[in-house]
């Protein structure tokens, strides 16, 4: 699935430029028009990247971006502040308080699009290589293969998606409606138990010839890919 970028925004002709050029490079978006809204959304949605407005009509993006990068669940989470402020001082503050770049108003869409790319190549490094490695476990994602202790892996696609979801996070609990957002997509309706049968396979698949499940199931939450199952 492709990043999804949460709009932190109050400007309607602002959200809806935003929208229509992120979703024309593929990325998908979900909006929040206030910073209290904004908060909320980064632990339901779970955002690749926050692009946050300075201006806000309750907590100020300043405001929002402190207590984001204060929270063990998001500290990490890459943020874009966008505001009209373009004094030195101001970008300043903007970077002091967490923020991973700062991009002045008016913008071309396709700085702000370049912007968002270069921070999340600098977020997931590991996205340049098209490879991802966990314990015994590397995942070729340009040539769709999976390795686990130097034996090849057949997964098909859904599989493949919703190890590539818990790789891209080891630790990480995943609900079965996170997964399914994920693996499946937000427009496509499928029961959240669907997710338990593309699991067992995936696990089937990975512990091959008895090697340790690596996939921990968190029971009323969901699942996580974790070494200490093993």
């Amino acid at each position: 699935m492709e990043d999804l970028i949460l709009i932190v925004e109050d400007e309607p002709p602002q959200v809806e430029v935003l929208r229509y050029n992120l979703e024309s490079e593929g990325f998908r978006t979900v909006v929040a028009t206030g910073g209290e809204e904004a908060l909320l959304l980064v632990k339901e949605e779970e955002p690749d990247l926050v692009v946050l407005d300075w201006m806000l009509p309750d907590l100020s993006g300043i405001e929002v971006c402190r207590q984001l990068k204060a929270r063990p669940d998001s500290k990490t989470l890459p943020v874009i502040m966008l505001t009209a402020r373009g004094e030195e001082s101001d970008r300043v503050r903007g970077l002091d308080t967490g923020a991973d770049d700062y991009v002045t108003k008016p913008y071309s869409p396709g700085e702000i699009i370049a912007r968002i790319r270069a921070v999340l190549r600098r977020a997931h490094p590991e996205r340049d290589e098209q490879l991802l490695k966990y314990a015994d476990v590397t995942m070729d994602l340009a040539q769709h293969k999976v390795i686990r202790d130097g034996k090849s892996i057949h997964l098909g696609p859904t599989e493949f998606r919703l190890l590539k979801t818990l790789m891209e996070r080891p630790g990480r609990v995943f609900s079965r409606e996170q997964l399914l957002d994920r693996a499946w997509g937000r427009d496509i309706y499928v029961e959240s138990r669907t997710v338990d049968v593309h699991i067992r396979r995936l696990r089937k698949a990975l512990n091959v010839d008895g090697a340790p499940d690596l996939i921990r199931t968190v029971r009323g939450a969901g699942y996580a890919i974790d070494i200490e199952t093993a």
